[in-house]
């Protein structure tokens, strides 16, 4: 298993940056897929975007593309989420989750550890 924390989380100003980080240990980073998901008061769970075991690869919503970067560093065991041209709609408590599967999944059910979340308000 292993266990992950987000930090980074605070209050951005629309239009501005931020960075967060998922600090896991545990288990050996390089065996998970990564993924960063969010959750705005009264709204399901949402897929933001989701980094290969190696970082080879990545995939984003359709709301986020061009705009939100994930990146990884196995040998820090960190994955990062940068988010830019940030838009109140944007706003949520943002978690990162780990799976050990092969599959392509963007469904929160399909991911086997999560952090606690941070929050990233966005006033308008």
């Amino acid at each position: 298993q292993v266990q992950l924390v987000e930090s980074g989380g605070g209050l951005v100003q629309a239009g501005g940056s931020l960075r967060l980080s998922c600090a896991a240990s545990g288990s050996t980073f390089s065996s998970y897929a990564m993924a960063w998901f969010r959750q705005a008061p009264g709204k399901e769970r949402e897929f933001v975007g989701r980094i290969s075991r190696i970082g080879g690869r990545t995939y984003y919503a359709d709301s986020v593309k061009g705009r939100f970067t994930i990146s990884r560093d196995n040998s820090k065991n960190t994955v990062w989420l940068q988010m830019n041209s940030l838009k109140p709609e944007d706003t949520a408590v943002y978690y990162c989750a780990a799976t050990s599967g092969t599959s392509y999944y963007t469904e929160p059910g399909n991911y086997d550890f999560w952090g606690q979340g941070t929050q990233v308000p966005v006033p308008s």
